[in-house]
């Protein structure tokens, strides 16, 4: 059987899951319709099975291996069936855009079948004039963010364009065939090297693991209700701001365009508190920001290649320019450090275990997040063109990333078409509303907006 090992860190992604805590990525992308001669249901779904079943990634499936001990492996599917991993639903044509949230977030409690490559789609119509949206549903242990974007880009008409396929096609063949290389047993300066790859990677674990030992918290601090006993369920909040409002609040106070989106969600929890009548904690929630770690540039590969920055997030603080100015200092602070310090260095350790130590820890890392951080606050970029599907324009996109054991929240934002799309995923009983955090960011972003800059001496 023609065969891949599976990277540690997409190991640990695929030991970690249960059926109460699927560990899938997701999107629900909202769709336009198109100009003119708008593609009938039957043509969408016709045209995402042809997109899906021509990239290699999506046919491929895990199973176990006998070695190495507690490993798994990716093969091709030979009995790959797309018409297994696209779904149709078609709602009402009444408040469609709110419907197709709430069924997105639905959706996203459904675990993948284990026994199939690990994706899903959903096509979902009904809306008056041709508006439609999908669902994406991808296992981490198939891709991070990165590799998100290129997978599910490739249902995009520019980017499925059969013609930029022939050409990459023809490329390949021009390339130059390299000679396999001899094995590293008959090679000992390579046989040298490789030891000492392997030192370095023993002392790099071993400090990622002091660093992780120093960012657990014995007594977690936080909110309560983002660490309220799983129900299993979900639900998906959306947001969508003005990215030129947060450019112009950046412009005014400095910083990061991912700060100003940090110091937005920690506005929007803290309104959500004081709306239901709690009282900010001084302290927390920390935040796991993660951090790629693939070069700029550099082709994908094989593996999740992450890492994370930890921020606790100033809910107590009531000033938004104040709160703003405490996520700058501290996200400074980390990438000064680096990405191998604190809780979100713990993917990095991942990389350097042996896969029987996935099989036994992965389940028991899962549980102990809430040691670490109370919730997950990530970025995922997408391509800066104007995207479309069967000449239908993307209209918006809200990504969605997975809860963790003892966690109710996980944000997740993008920037498209002049906007930030903010997707929040929460345990659906134990924050019943989350629209009002959604609400909450919105409002934050607008009270930034109102920052002259003042506030950059109290830094």
């Amino acid at each position: 059987m023609n065969s891949e090992p599976l990277a540690p860190l997409d190991l640990a992604f695929w030991r970690m899951e249960s059926v109460g805590h699927p560990m899938h990525l997701g999107a629900l992308a909202l769709f336009a319709p198109a100009d003119d001669a708008p593609p009938t249901d039957d043509d969408l779904l016709e045209l995402l099975a042809r997109r899906t079943s021509a990239m290699r990634r999506l046919r491929r499936r895990v199973h176990d291996v006998l070695l190495p001990l507690g490993g798994a492996a990716w093969s091709v599917d030979k009995d790959f069936d797309v018409t297994r991993h696209l779904h149709r639903i078609r709602l009402p044509a009444e408040d469609f855009t709110a419907g197709a949230t709430a069924l997105a977030g639905g959706l996203m409690e459904r675990p993948l079948e284990r026994g199939l490559p690990p994706w899903e789609m959903y096509l979902i119509t009904g809306a008056a004039g041709g508006a439609f949206a999908v669902l994406v549903k991808l296992h981490h242990a198939l891709a991070d963010g990165m590799r998100a974007v290129a997978i599910g880009s490739g249902i995009f008409d520019e980017v499925a364009d059969p013609r930029g396929v022939r050409a990459r096609a023809r490329a390949r063949l021009r390339s130059p065939v390299q000679p396999p290389e001899r094995s590293w047993l008959r090679d000992p300066g390579r046989l040298v090297g490789t030891a000492r790859d392997r030192i370095d990677d023993l002392h790099l674990a071993v400090g990622v693991g002091a660093s992780l030992v120093r960012a657990s918290r014995l007594d977690p601090r936080g909110l309560p209700w983002l660490s309220a006993a799983a129900s299993g369920t979900r639900r998906l909040g959306t947001a969508a701001l003005d990215l030129e409002e947060v450019r112009l609040v950046r412009k005014a106070v400095g910083g990061t365009t991912n700060d100003v989106l940090l110091a937005a969600v920690a506005g929007g929890l803290r309104r959500w508190l004081v709306e239901r009548g709690e009282s900010p904690p001084a302290d927390g929630p920390r935040a796991l920001v993660p951090v790629s770690r693939r070069r700029p540039g550099a082709p994908l590969g094989p593996g999740n290649k992450l890492s994370g920055y930890l921020l606790d997030l100033p809910v107590g603080e009531p000033d938004p320019g104040r709160r703003l100015a405490a996520v700058r200092t501290a996200m400074d602070r980390n990438k000064e450090a680096g990405p191998l310090r604190g809780a979100g260095a713990l993917a990095v350790i991942a990389d350097q275990l042996p896969p029987v130590a996935h099989r036994v820890g992965a389940p028991l890392a899962g549980g102990a997040a809430r040691m670490l951080f109370d919730l997950l606050v990530t970025s995922v970029p997408l391509p800066r063109t104007e995207l479309s599907l069967g000449g239908c324009p993307l209209h918006s996109l809200y990504p969605m990333a997975p809860l963790a054991r003892g966690q109710s929240l996980a944000v997740a934002l993008t920037q498209y078409g002049g906007q930030v799309h903010v997707g929040l995923v929460v345990d659906g009983k134990a924050v019943p509303d989350v629209d009002r955090i959604a609400a909450g960011v919105r409002t934050e972003l607008a009270e930034l907006a109102t920052i002259d800059g003042g506030h950059e001496t109290s830094e």
